[in-house]
């Protein structure tokens, strides 16, 4: 397929018949975690397109309520769910699957019985330290990824499951669980991290500035008495908006980034193209580095403030199942590449071989401002041309001086008369004055044309919330903005 062509939402069957399925659904978690509700309602037919072995024969599920005791003791609740009917020679291929910080393994049996159809057995728990199983909550840790062994090794165990054809989908939170288990040797046919962090570094705490404004509303979904005792100091610290030596530790601990380039299992990423929590490039080094088969979905799902369409969830609820029935039954075929979603969502997408190419504009915006505490420097610009899209990292560089208790600089990028901003990034101050860079978070967003675009530097945000009010003696002075914009060569939204 050539890079800006829009793919066919078919697939083969078993036999070479191209089958057109259309849509899909499946409403996607939205928390890091996520809170959202799913409702998935897939036909026969679109179970079918998923290339699931034995759709045709499988058309209920049974779903079994259950303990199972970790290796090191610990009881985590979980909930099997087993397609109707006699299972295949081999057993039928299995899915582990892992939810979002709040919620629990009830939750993710909506998506396994959604897929029992298609022919897969999928076991779902409640991670350790939530909902009703025992232990710590150890936010991706090596409990966890011991937890997805023993998990895999209980399904794989059973008699009516393949014991090589398990397969393993995580939502956001989730999502972390199967690529560290995956990058530790669990033995995954196929993956599918959805919205998840692979360096929790630049998601959490991107420039050394905690995303404090998300982080307590994230974090509490846990309470602290819940935590194991080993990520107590460093949640305190984030919280408190310091990223210390025992922060980056632990993150450093649970971040997949640096040994994605060992990876060959196949990976399907579903990542949001407009979310603050995990943006694209949680993704998109990820894709670069997998030398597996792999393919990413980019589209208006994810954290806030992304729109979650319930229409494309029809669509991208299609790539999963397509590519766990390619990799773990065998049926139909699934491509490479990156897709990207077209925003807001039209129905459609546009597939590119890799990464798609991009381009850089640079707009000066002058002026001097003076600042007292919570004071903001706004500047506006138009851009020239457009329709114009959003990809890639973009950054301003800022002239200050005069910088008296003033530890950070936080800036958005917004549509004019739009609340939300387009992108947002953040930097610590060191010196009273000089020329500082801000990356901005790596966000996809129409740009309609002839609109101005509003760039705000200041101290806080509501991503960037400051735990203490700023003191009121605080002062900077705000010179010369200059926005650098990376945008997609060739727009595919309109």
């Amino acid at each position: 397929m050539e890079d800006g062509q829009t793919p066919d939402s078919g697939v083969e069957d078993a036999n070479g018949t191209r089958i057109h399925c259309g849509h899909r659904n499946w409403a996607l978690a939205s928390g890091f975690v996520g809170r959202a509700r799913i409702a998935v309602a897939v036909g026969l037919a679109a179970l079918i397109c998923a290339g699931g072995a034995s759709a045709a024969h499988a058309t209920h599920a049974s779903t079994q309520e259950l303990t199972i005791t970790a290796s090191d003791g610990t009881k985590l609740a979980c909930g099997l769910v087993l397609p109707s009917g006699n299972p295949p020679v081999g057993g039928w291929p299995g899915l582990l699957l892992f939810h979002g910080l709040g919620e629990n393994h009830q939750y993710m049996e909506t998506i396994a019985n959604t897929i029992a159809p298609a022919g897969f057995a999928s076991l779902a728990c409640d991670a350790r330290g939530t909902g009703a199983s025992g232990g710590k909550f150890d936010l991706d840790g090596a409990n966890d990824v011991q937890d997805a062994r023993d998990l895999f090794n209980w399904l794989a165990a059973r008699s009516e499951v393949s014991d090589t054809q398990i397969g393993g989908l995580g939502i956001s939170l989730g999502g972390g669980v199967v690529w560290n288990a995956a990058a530790a040797g669990v033995p995954f046919k196929a993956i599918v991290p959805v919205t998840a962090a692979t360096n929790l570094v630049s998601a959490l705490n991107p420039n050394g500035v905690p995303k404090t404004g998300l982080l307590g509303t994230l974090f509490n979904y846990v309470p602290g008495s819940s935590w194991d005792p080993t990520l107590q100091q460093a949640r305190s610290d984030l919280l408190a908006g310091n990223v210390t030596g025992t922060v980056k530790s632990a993150e450093a601990a649970r971040s997949v980034r640096s040994q994605l380039h060992t990876l060959n299992v196949p990976t399907l990423m579903l990542q949001g193209r407009h979310d603050f929590l995990l943006d694209m490039d949680q993704a998109l080094p990820a894709y670069r580095l997998l030398a597996g088969p792999k393919r990413l979905y980019l589209g208006d799902l994810g954290h806030s403030p992304a729109p979650n369409p319930a229409a494309e969830q029809l669509t991208y609820f299609g790539e999963v199942v397509s590519w766990f029935g390619h990799f773990l039954a065998g049926t139909g075929r699934v491509q490479g590449g990156v897709v990207l979603a077209h925003d807001p969502w039209d129905g459609s997408t546009t597939s590119f071989k890799g990464v798609p190419a991009t381009r850089h504009v640079f707009v000066n915006l002058p002026g001097t401002k003076k600042l007292a505490s919570n004071g903001v420097a706004t500047r506006s610009t138009r851009l020239p041309g457009g329709p114009l899209e959003t990809f890639g990292d973009g950054y301003l560089t800022v002239r200050y001086s005069g910088a008296n208790l003033w530890g950070r600089l936080v800036a958005t990028v917004a549509v004019k008369g739009r609340s939300t901003p387009l992108t947002l990034g953040a930097v610590n101050l060191s010196k009273p004055a000089g020329v500082i860079r801000i990356p901005l978070s790596n966000q996809a967003v129409l740009l309609p044309r002839g609109k101005r675009l509003v760039v705000t530097v200041g101290m806080t945000g509501a991503v960037y919330s400051t735990p203490q009010l700023p003191p009121p003696s605080a002062r900077i002075t705000i010179g010369r903005i200059t926005l650098n914009l990376s945008l997609l060569k060739k727009p595919v939204s309109r």
